[in-house]
């Protein structure tokens, strides 16, 4: 079974791989969770944040926004505790500030799927080395994203975020997931 080159050989990146990655999500609550963890994924590798992950919606209280956005500066020295998260104050400050600015937009699903017409797209890459890193359209919702407070958003982190989401099918033309994940649209 040929997969997307950069999974390797770890079990926990082919099961994220197989079962996860690149699906529609259409939940607002877990666009904005997996938002927040590719923001704590920047300058880090991706695995960290898997093996992490479940810590994470523990000390998140399952990222709720409603309850992270009324956080203060007790809750991000309790989190700046916390062996089990990535304790870095910026992001953690910024995911409270996100919290914030998702209970503004509302329906963040819709938001988020008007950028690409409510359909996945649906690029046919060969190989990874053809896979960019960010395109105009992550360039836009980064910028659209910041204008409405978000932080840790950046073109990069976008764009990676809406592969995870299935808002871009990158599995590349040889993965096994590349024909079944374009039929998810």
């Amino acid at each position: 079974m040929e997969r997307c080159s950069w999974v390797g050989s770890d079990p926990i990146y082919e099961a994220y791989h197989d079962t996860e990655w690149g699906v529609p999500e259409r939940d607002s609550r877990a666009l904005w969770e997996k938002l927040v963890l590719d923001g704590f994924q920047a300058g880090l590798s991706w695995i960290t944040i898997l093996k992490k992950r479940e810590n994470f919606r523990v000390a998140f209280e399952g990222f709720d926004p409603e309850v992270i956005a009324r956080w203060g500066d007790a809750d991000v020295e309790r989190l700046l505790r916390n062996p089990g998260i990535i304790r870095h104050r910026g992001k953690i400050e910024a995911t409270i500030g996100n919290a914030r600015a998702f209970l503004e937009i509302g329906d963040f699903s819709a938001w988020c799927w008007d950028y690409v017409d409510g359909a996945p797209l649906q690029p046919r890459f060969a190989s990874q080395g053809d896979v960019p890193t960010q395109t105009p359209l992550s360039q836009r919702m980064s910028k659209d994203l910041k204008a409405a407070g978000f932080k840790f958003c950046g073109p990069t982190i976008v764009y990676a975020w809406m592969e995870a989401v299935g808002m871009v099918n990158d599995h590349t033309l040889q993965c096994h997931r590349h024909h079944p994940v374009a039929l998810l649209g």
